[in-house]
């Protein structure tokens, strides 16, 4: 061998020894990095209680002032998710005794129809009310009281068969939701099916009068129009480069997030299980447990559906301030949708928005994060 020979492979050894510990050396500092973002020792600019945090909207850079409240000095301590309040009488029904769980029928979202029979209507009877639920653009469910006095029970095609008779039915039909209100002619054939089925087993049918009930369908769009916002968090790279599908993915999941098969991160809460806020790709490709490790991408967004989460300001609170974290370790800056740098004044502005929704949501008796909102705003 002569001696070229030799000299290139000892220079190759050196150069692979090289690389070796670069890598070694990049990936200590990579998890000294996670470790010292996630201590969170220092100061938040957006927590702190001199400066309260703000939120991004969906619909920004704009902002209507006329519909902003007006500063306030204090924020009341944020509560855990409570249950939905109790609605008013004219708006609940509550059949059960006491010792039952009540259900309730809310007439403010549903055209609700009632099937009284002067004998037990079997299982059997009913299978043709529930296999045409999905034929009215809407959500529809169907509930039965055995006897005066019991609860109602929801009855479902999964269900029907495990129940005996019933002797008094209501039907529910969505008035509105994200695609909007339900047609006047859908509400015709719901309540023409009802009728036809009430005289098939000899019962009476109360069936809400129709154009009514579809000019309450218009307003409770017009409603959820004026109130359907999603904030949104920009991050992108100060210097022009991309985020590494792995790095995004073990700070997600460091923070509480996991990936779902919508291809986006969902934070949830953990007692109700309903997600929070979530993380999405800022560019087109949706994130999947498949392509996380290749992924480069130029920014990432948090997102939350404002009507849909109880308690804004303080998930808001929660969603910025695990968005600071992301901005600090992978390099990146707050930014809106036209990628102009968030001040200080637009994330509150956005913070006092949401609370402003949520407290019109809750005049018209329907709380952000509640069951009708859910409803809603699915």
């Amino acid at each position: 061998m002569s001696d070229l020979q030799i000299s290139l492979i000892i220079i190759g050894v050196v150069v692979i020894a090289g690389v070796v510990v670069f890598n070694q050396i990049q990936q200590a500092r990579y998890h000294r990095k996670v470790r010292d973002a996630f201590r969170n020792e220092h100061d938040d600019a957006l927590l702190s209680e001199h400066k309260p945090l703000a939120k991004n909207e969906r619909i920004e850079p704009q902002f209507n002032e006329d519909i902003l409240p007006a500063p306030v000095d204090e924020i009341a301590p944020a509560v855990p998710p409570t249950s939905p309040p109790k609605t008013t009488a004219e708006t609940v029904e509550q059949e059960a005794p006491a010792s039952a769980q009540p259900t309730h029928f809310d007439n403010k979202i549903h055209y609700i129809v009632e099937i009284r029979a002067h004998a037990p209507v079997p299982h059997e009877k009913f299978m043709d009310l529930l296999q045409q639920k999905f034929d009215f653009g809407k959500p529809v469910h169907w509930y039965g009281q055995a006897q005066e006095g019991l609860a109602w029970e929801e009855i479902t095609l999964e269900n029907a068969g495990s129940h005996g008779s019933y002797g008094r039915l209501k039907g529910c039909l969505q008035l509105a939701d994200r695609s909007g209100p339900v047609s006047e002619i859908n509400l015709s054939r719901f309540r023409d099916m009802v009728e036809d089925f009430a005289a098939q087993v000899m019962a009476e049918a109360d069936c809400p009068e129709i154009t009514k009930v579809h000019d309450q369908a218009v307003l409770l769009d017009r409603f959820c129009a004026d109130v359907d916002v999603i904030v949104g968090v920009n991050i992108i790279s100060k210097d022009g480069g991309a985020f590494v599908g792995t790095k995004i993915r073990a700070l997600a999941e460091a923070s509480g997030f996991r990936l779902e098969s919508e291809g986006v991160f969902k934070y949830r809460d953990s007692e109700t299980n309903n997600v929070l806020f979530s993380l999405a790709n800022f560019e087109s490709a949706p994130f999947s447990p498949s392509n996380m490790r290749t992924l480069a991408t130029h920014g990432v967004t948090f997102l939350l559906d404002v009507p849909r989460v109880a308690n804004g300001e303080k998930v808001f609170d929660q969603m910025a301030h695990i968005a600071r974290l992301f901005s600090s370790t992978l390099n990146g800056i707050l930014v809106d949708d036209n990628r102009v740098p968030l001040s200080d004044n637009a994330v509150t502005r956005s913070r006092q928005k949401v609370a402003h929704i949520q407290s019109i949501m809750a005049t018209r008796d329907i709380p952000a994060g509640s069951e009708a909102a859910l409803k809603l705003f699915d």
